[in-house]
């Protein structure tokens, strides 16, 4: 198990924005930036998952840690499927809290640039969850493969409770509440097939979309994670404040 508080999202602030953006967007992103260090606006960026072993071999449910899902699409057509890596990550309310104050300012242009820039951030964290999730499937020699939020095709929205039950994420203050929605607004939730032997998943959130041929973050996003062969570099001990 693990969390991880005060993710240092420094280098990802100073990589500059995504070459597909234009050069307006890149300026306002850079003011973004600058608000966003100036006020310490990512500071209680965080993650916490657990990786729960499956109760019962896996069918048309799931049963981990007294919990049940209904997802079908993590079982794997080979290899496997021995526990679900259910894991949730945040950027805290600062920054939704600065971006209502811009728009009653009327900077709608810079209120937009910091709230994209927080999306970017959050995707930012959820790959340093996922970087701990692999690195502990790798010394235990499982592979990890799949990722489903609540609310798509294949996980209901219901499931979402659960899935932060397991994530244990009263560690980092992220709740749910009616309809699903979590809060801090700015957070997510995810749960990953792991197992021996799993092969990439075939399958993406974008397939049914009619946009994911013309959406720039379902191109930019590879969804599925590839089994896990070699261990990942010390500096994820040194990059965050991990709490095993």
């Amino acid at each position: 198990m693990a969390y991880a508080l005060n993710v240092d999202l420094k280098r990802e602030l100073a990589a500059g924005p995504p070459a597909d953006v234009s050069q307006a967007r890149a300026r306002l992103r850079d003011k973004a930036v600058a608000v966003a260090i100036a006020e310490s606006l990512f500071e209680a960026a965080a993650y916490s998952y657990e990786i729960t072993a499956l109760t019962s071999p896996p069918g048309p449910l799931l049963h981990a840690g007294g919990e049940v899902f209904d997802a079908p699409r993590l079982i794997p057509e080979s290899g496997e499927l021995t526990a679900v890596g259910c894991g949730a990550v945040t950027i805290g309310a600062r920054l939704e809290a600065r971006v209502s104050s811009l728009f009653a300012e009327k900077r709608a242009s810079l209120a937009m640039s910091l709230d994209e820039l927080g999306n970017e951030m959050l995707f930012a964290v959820r790959r340093c969850m996922q970087d701990r999730m692999l690195s502990e499937c790798n010394r235990r020699r499982l592979s990890m493969a799949g990722e489903l939020r609540a609310g798509d095709p294949g996980l209901d929205l219901s499931a979402q409770a659960a899935v932060l039950r397991l994530a244990r994420t009263e560690r980092i203050g992220i709740a749910v509440h009616g309809g699903g929605l979590l809060t801090p607004i700015k957070s997510l939730s995810a749960m990953l097939g792991i197992g021996r032997n799993l092969p990439e998943a075939s399958w993406s959130r974008c397939d049914s979309c009619r946009f994911k041929d013309k959406c720039k973050v379902a191109l930019r996003t590879k969804t599925t994670i590839e089994p896990a062969t070699q261990p990942l570099p010390q500096l994820l001990a040194a990059r965050y404040r991990v709490i095993p």
